[in-house]
């Protein structure tokens, strides 16, 4: 009897050592909890805050609204994780191990997204820089069409032949991208031939009249018929009209069957081909 006697006291001294121990762990850590509870509560809010003026700031500076989103969402995740990191501090864990995770995770992202992420801050750039926005026909890469989207990663031309084509943003922010509507008229440039006894003065006279009988050719800037070269058989003209952005196309074929419309009425003959055969 007096064994279960002793087994029970021990029992209760060990109960009683665990919750003297537990008590004094918790008035130990209780204040660092609570500090941390309430650091996390006030920083929250102030990323939240922040996040708030960051996207009022970059709203007034008339960024990209999907560039306005991933800026502000980049900065809330940042944010947030080094407010968990000082919190882990606050509750007395060593951080270097987890900054140093980080930045491990983080070589290992870039290298394996290596081209992604340079389309990415390809992207970035050209959302902040705007070389050139929706609407506009440009000529990049070697292709030529509207641009009907732009993203953080990729940007999307529709062609004149109806072909949509995706652009990695990273070749496409750091070559050369020339841009037909940064002044809103365009001038639309085509090339005909007449043949070399035609009269200058009377083509040019007929191709601007046919040039301005298109509906879709502007008046002012007024169209514009130069010679371009003489030799090979030919007087080739450079036929210009202008017309506006979303009328680009329906010019740029309009205009061609136009004049050479007009020529075959008006007796101006194209170029011949002929050769020159040398006898020995």
């Amino acid at each position: 009897m007096r064994f279960y006697f002793l087994q029970a006291e021990e029992l209760v001294n060990k109960g009683t050592n665990v919750a003297s121990k537990f008590i004094d762990s918790a008035i130990t850590y209780a204040p660092k909890v609570i500090g941390a509870i309430v650091f996390y509560i006030i920083g929250s809010w102030i990323i939240g805050r922040l996040g708030i003026l960051l996207k009022k700031s970059l709203s007034a500076r008339k960024f990209d609204p999907s560039l306005q989103t991933f800026l502000v969402s980049f900065f809330k995740i940042l944010c947030l994780v080094l407010l968990i990191i000082t919190i882990f501090g606050i509750l007395g864990v060593d951080t270097s191990s987890f900054a140093a995770l980080i930045v491990g995770a983080g070589v290992a992202i870039g290298s394996a997204l290596n081209g992604t992420l340079g389309n990415f801050a390809g992207g970035v750039m050209m959302l902040i820089f705007k070389p050139f926005k929706i609407g506009d026909i440009i000529e990049a890469q070697g292709i030529a069409g509207t641009v009907t989207e732009q993203g953080v990663f990729n940007t999307t031309l529709l062609t004149p032949d109806n072909k949509t084509v995706i652009l990695p943003n990273g070749p496409l922010s750091t070559g050369v991208i020339t841009n037909f509507n940064t002044h809103g008229n365009l001038r639309v440039d085509i090339s005909m031939a007449v043949a070399p006894e035609v009269s200058i003065d009377k083509a040019r006279a007929v191709a601007i009249q046919a040039m301005l009988s298109h509906p879709k050719v502007l008046k002012d800037p007024s169209p514009e018929v130069s010679v371009m070269k003489v030799g090979d058989g030919m007087t080739t003209l450079a036929i210009r009209p202008y017309t506006t952005q979303t009328d680009y196309w329906d010019v740029f074929f309009g205009v061609q069957e136009a004049v050479k419309t007009a020529f075959d009425l008006n007796g101006i003959a194209g170029p011949i081909p002929h050769r020159v055969i040398i006898q020995k």
